[in-house]
């Protein structure tokens, strides 16, 4: 009966334990939310046009606005939870168990999403529809309601590649980014030939790539010989010989060195980006503490990632190819057994964010097909109900039960609170059942006995 108990203690005791005032609670918030945001989107705006390559009057007329629009998003998500955690005090005359997280996060994102661009509500709704799910997961597991698989996140993404890369050999099957992202890592030889125009490399017949081809020893010849021109003379040897199926559009490469290729591209790639994620913190550290600068290039998760992309491309282009010379067709169905064998490489950088996202995703990409056959609703506003709802639910677990949430979006909203999300009174929602204080058992409270109305000093909680 805990769950459905109502605590009357006012919205201070609880909530904004750092100011008993609400307006002024709030207004922290917003200031600190406001200066976070400003932080995060300006630099990420700043790139995108300079990736973008953008005229002057964009970042002289439309760079600032739409750095505040989307600010002016996260900002209203921060103090209106905090403006409805206090009214729903007021209209409840207390707190019951939904009502401090889900019940005041609710209206707040919703409105706050509203703020937002519309060409951005996706993208959030998907980020957010994903974490939680992953959150209520937890919450089940940790109620004893499902049980967790060995390597499950290694399971659902290999099912998650095997359907996107079944979409990607078919028409129609993939659009936008998802097939502009996988046409990158897999590489234009596998683009299904109703995607592929006449002059790209992939559809050249092989005596035209051919006579390319043999114009590169002439003009290596006439250069110093390097360890550099050493290798590319070994690596095209070696594309030159050995067996390559009738069905295989990599006409320059044998098979095997096909795989290698696409194996040695991607590791690079992954070893790059995960070097240039460790940039920033290796530059605060050049001066402090130079010795740890070459674990920016050696260290472990570097060449995991590498691993990871690496590996995928190269057993989904082995695959490819091995079911080519084993059935002697080049069918779309192919694309499901090779993409669930290279989901594998997971193993290499097992990550539940990841699998969760792409599969999150890929319900999204199935659901606007489904709506293009006609067999599914189509519901207008869905993403903004959707992303309002999951926020929602991640809020309810933050107050109530941090331990079930991602702990990279708890950082994220200690950061954007300026840690005031922390300096909640957990202790007192322990009578919900969901160990609320489980994380936070160093946490001393400290109130104004002038503005409490049932913690004073060693007083006992009180369940209305």
């Amino acid at each position: 009966m805990a769950a459905l108990s109502k605590l009357p203690h006012n919205c201070y005791e609880i909530g904004h334990t750092w100011d008993p005032s609400c307006v002024l609670a709030a207004l922290a918030v917003t200031r600190s939310a406001l200066e976070v945001s400003f932080k995060i989107y300006a630099p990420l705006y700043v790139i995108a046009a300079v990736l973008r390559r953008r005229k002057k009057d964009y970042y002289l007329k439309r760079l600032l606005p739409e750095i505040f629009w989307s600010c002016s998003f996260l900002t209203a998500n921060g103090g209106l939870y905090i403006a409805f955690f206090c009214i729903l005090r007021r209209l409840l005359g207390g707190f019951y168990s939904w009502s401090a997280g889900f019940g005041s996060a609710l209206p707040a994102s919703y409105l706050a999403i509203l703020l937002e661009r519309k060409s951005r509500r996706g993208l959030l709704t998907i980020y957010m529809a994903n974490l939680a799910t992953e959150t209520l997961f937890r919450m089940a597991v940790t109620r004893g309601l499902v049980r967790p698989v060995k390597h499950g996140e290694v399971l659902l993404f290999c099912v998650t590649s095997s359907l996107y890369m079944f979409f990607f050999r078919n028409k129609d099957g993939l659009k936008g980014f998802s097939f502009s992202a996988l046409k990158f890592i897999i590489g234009k030889e596998e683009i299904p030939s109703h995607h592929a125009s006449a002059d790209t490399p992939s559809t050249r017949p092989p005596e035209t790539r051919a006579s390319a081809a043999s114009e590169r020893p002439q003009a290596l010849a006439a250069k110093k010989k390097t360890l550099l021109a050493y290798t590319r003379e070994l690596i095209e040897s070696l594309c030159r010989r050995g067996p390559r199926h009738r069905c295989c559009k990599h006409y320059q490469d044998n098979c095997i060195s096909y795989c290698m290729k696409g194996f040695v591209r991607m590791f690079s790639i992954g070893y790059l980006i995960q070097c240039c994620l460790k940039v920033p913190s290796a530059f605060r550290q050049m001066f402090s503490k130079p010795s740890r600068i070459p674990s920016l290039f050696y260290n472990k998760e570097n060449f995991q990632l590498g691993a990871f992309l690496g590996s995928f491309v190269s057993i989904y282009k082995g695959t490819s190819c091995l079911l080519r010379w084993l059935r002697n067709i080049d069918d779309e169905l192919h694309a499901l057994i090779a993409g669930f064998l290279a989901g594998t490489s997971m193993f290499f950088y097992r990550s539940t964010t990841i699998s969760m996202y792409l599969f999150t995703k890929l319900m999204e990409t199935m659901y606007f097909k489904g709506i293009e056959a006609g067999r599914f609703p189509y519901f207008p506003h869905a993403d903004t109900y959707l992303y309002a709802i999951s926020t929602a639910i991640c809020f309810q677990a933050a107050v109530m039960e941090v331990q079930n949430l991602r702990p990279a979006y708890w950082k994220f909203l200690l950061r954007l609170t300026k840690g005031r999300f922390g300096l909640m009174n957990r202790q007192v929602l322990d009578v919900f059942g969901t160990q609320a204080s489980r994380n936070f058992k160093d946490f001393a409270l400290k109130l104004d006995p002038k503005f409490t109305t049932v913690l004073p000093p060693g007083g006992d909680i009180q369940l209305g």
